[in-house]
């Protein structure tokens, strides 16, 4: 017995002294809070931002990353005319068919297509990424703990120096808010990258605040409606238990009248 606890407590020691270096290695740096509308408890999704992040999403984000959930006709939610998402979805082709001839065709997008995804296959996206894999947009912000505030980060978190004794690997690039700090994806957002149609200025850091918010609108774009109702929900309950408790007192002063 007094041998085995020996083990136990020499494997313990060896355990609690390994821990750390082994969770450093793939610890990232804790999101920086961007302070987003949407991220309180009554918060609402900044519309004009939310088109922006679209604009950058379609400009830059679109030429690797899918979001394959969302179809043309959602961005009416966003405050677009149809018209406007109809001249949107114009700009890109799909796939179609088969015609009358049995053949696949290529024809203007629709309010009701999917976004465009811009390779063919996972197989054809990694050919195109040195064997990275971009991950689907559509629920990004609900994939990552603190989703909003992890995207932003990453986004603006390039041009660090990595630490002293850690080496990046090739074709990677060093990133403090990506775990382990070496990520494929290089830095894609520069200031004055794109020109926003409603004239803001374009910098690094407002494109990926507007970005994170088209992404988090459409990761859920029932956010409003749910907060909306559960404040009525919450309100019901509220007159409710007041009435609840306006009969109680009623009916006990009455029956203690009558035993009076």
């Amino acid at each position: 017995m007094k041998r085995f606890l020996k083990i136990a407590a020499l494997a313990g020691a060896v355990l609690i002294a390994a821990g750390p270096s082994g969770q450093a290695a793939n610890e990232a740096q804790h999101p920086r809070d961007a302070g987003f509308s949407f991220a309180s408890l009554f918060g609402t999704f900044d519309r004009a931002s939310a088109q922006r992040g679209f604009q950058v999403y379609k400009e830059v984000c679109s030429n690797c990353h899918s979001m394959r959930l969302l179809s043309y006709r959602n961005l009416v939610e966003l405050g677009l005319s149809e018209a406007e998402v109809r001249a949107i979805a114009a700009t890109f082709t799909v796939t179609d068919g088969p015609n009358d001839e049995g053949a696949m065709f290529e024809r203007p997008a629709r309010l009701s297509d999917r976004f465009r995804s811009p390779f063919a296959n996972d197989a054809a996206a990694r050919s195109a990424n040195n064997g990275a894999l971009p991950p689907d947009l559509s629920l990004i912000v609900k994939a990552r703990h603190d989703g909003a505030n992890y995207l932003y980060s990453l986004l603006t978190g390039y041009g660090q120096e990595p630490p002293a004794g850690v080496t990046i690997g090739d074709g990677m690039n060093y990133n403090p808010y990506y775990p382990g700090g070496q990520i494929a994806m290089g830095q894609v957002l520069n200031d004055d990258q794109i020109e926003y149609t409603d004239g803001t200025n374009a910098s690094a850091d407002q494109m990926a605040r507007d970005v994170t918010t088209f992404l988090a609108w459409a990761a859920e774009p029932e956010t409003e409606e749910r907060r909306r109702m559960g404040i009525r929900v919450l309100v019901f309950l509220a007159i409710a238990g007041l009435l609840a408790y306006g009969v109680k007192r009623k009916i006990w002063a009455d029956l203690k009248t009558k035993s009076a």
